[in-house]
C-alpha cells in the first residue's frame, strides 16, 4: 500500500530564524558586506524566528507517529554560500529539515509546486502573494518585539478565519458592498449551499487527514474563529460537513474582536485575511496574514 503524501510546509529562512542583525548589515552596507557577515558568523547559531515553534511542533508529529508524515522545506532568497549558516543553525536546533532551495536574491515561490507544498510561510509579502496566485496556501508571518511566554505544550494549535481564508470571499464581497443586513439575508437563504473553497481549504484538508491518523491524544487542534454569527453560521457548518472536514472548535463571534479568543484558545498561529486582525493578535499569538480576497484588493 502506497504511503500517503506527507503534509509539506515550506518556510523562508527569515520566518524560521531571527535574521535581524544580518538584515541590518545588508541594509546599511549592501550585499557583499551581508555575504561576508554570514560567512564570518557561520558557526553562530541563529535564534528562533516567528515560525520556529510552528515548525518544531510539526516535526514532533513524526516522532510521535514513528514515521515521516510531515516534511519541512526551506525556501530562501539567500545563496547557498550565505545559506550555510542557516543549515548550521538547523542542525544545531536539531530540526529534521533536509530539503532546501537557495535562490540568490530571487523569489523562491516558483519551486513551491515542485516540492508539493501544502503551505508556504514567509516574511516577504510579495512571495506570499505569488504563492497564493499559484494555488498554494500562503501567509505572511508578522513579527513582534516581545510576547509573554506561553504554555510549552507540544500540542500544535492552529486558528483560521473563515471567509477569504478557509472559504472563498463570495460572502465577504456581499458584506462589504451591500452591508450586514444583505449579508445575513443572503447567507440564510443559501444555508444549504456549500461555500466555495478559499486558499486554505487544501491545507486544512491535508491537516485533517493527518489528524485522522491519531485514534486518541491528537497533538493537533484546530479552530475556526470567525466574525460570523447567527444566522450566517449554518452555511459554514454545512460547508465543512460537505467537505468532510472537522474542526475541533468553532467560534462564531458576531463581529466581536478576536484577540481575547485567540489568547484563550492558545493559538500557535492564527491565519486571517485582514491585516488589522493580525496586527491586533501579534502581541499575544503568531499571526499569518493571508493577502487574498476583496479586503486586500482594496488595500493593494
Amino acid at each position: 500500500m502506497t504511503q500517503a503524501k506527507p503534509l509539506t510546509v515550506a518556510i523562508s529562512s527569515r520566518a524560521l530564524f531571527d535574521l535581524t542583525a544580518s538584515d541590518h548589515v545588508y541594509e546599511a552596507q549592501g550585499l557583499e558586506a551581508y555575504r561576508q557577515f554570514q560567512i564570518d558568523h557561520e558557526d553562530a547559531v541563529l535564534e528562533p524566528g516567528e515560525g520556529f515553534k510552528f515548525v518544531e511542533k510539526l516535526l514532533n508529529i513524526n516522532k510521535i507517529l514513528g514515521k515521516h508524515r510531515v516534511e519541512i522545506i526551506l525556501l530562501s532568497r539567500n545563496s547557498a554560500d550565505t545559506g550555510l549558516r542557516i543549515f548550521n543553525s538547523i542542525k544545531a536546533h536539531e530540526l529534521d529539515i533536509t530539503r532546501a532551495a537557495f535562490c540568490g536574491g530571487e523569489s523562491p515561490y516558483r519551486y513551491i509546486q515542485g516540492f508539493g507544498c501544502d503551505l508556504f510561510l514567509s516574511t516577504q509579502a510579495d512571495d506570499v502573494g505569488h504563492a497564493l496566485q499559484h494555488g498554494v496556501a500562503a501567509a505572511t508571518l508578522l513579527g513582534r518585539a516581545s510576547r509573554p511566554a506561553q504554555d510549552e505544550s507540544n500540542e500544535l494549535r492552529l486558528a483560521f478565519d473563515g471567509d477569504a481564508v478557509l472559504f472563498s470571499d463570495e460572502a465577504e464581497r456581499i458584506y462589504q458592498e451591500r452591508g450586514l443586513d444583505a449579508f445575513s439575508e443572503t447567507e440564510a437563504a443559501a444555508a444549504a449551499e456549500p461555500l466555495e473553497g478559499g486558499p486554505f481549504k487544501s491545507f486544512l484538508k491535508a491537516l485533517h487527514s493527518l489528524q485522522q491518523e491519531f485514534s486518541e491524544n491528537c497533538p493537533i487542534r484546530t479552530a475556526l474563529i470567525t466574525a460570523r454569527g447567527a444566522p450566517a453560521h449554518e452555511r459554514v457548518i454545512r460547508t465543512l460537513r460537505a467537505w468532510d472536514i472537522r474542526l475541533d472548535e468553532s467560534l462564531f463571534l458576531g463581529g466581536m474582536e478576536k484577540t481575547a479568543f485567540l489568547k484563550a484558545f492558545g493559538a500557535d498561529v492564527f491565519f486571517d485575511d485582514q491585516a488589522q486582525h493580525c496586527e491586533r493578535a501579534v502581541p499575544h499569538v503568531s499571526a499569518g496574514h493571508v493577502p487574498h480576497g476583496i479586503t486586500n484588493e482594496k488595500t493593494a
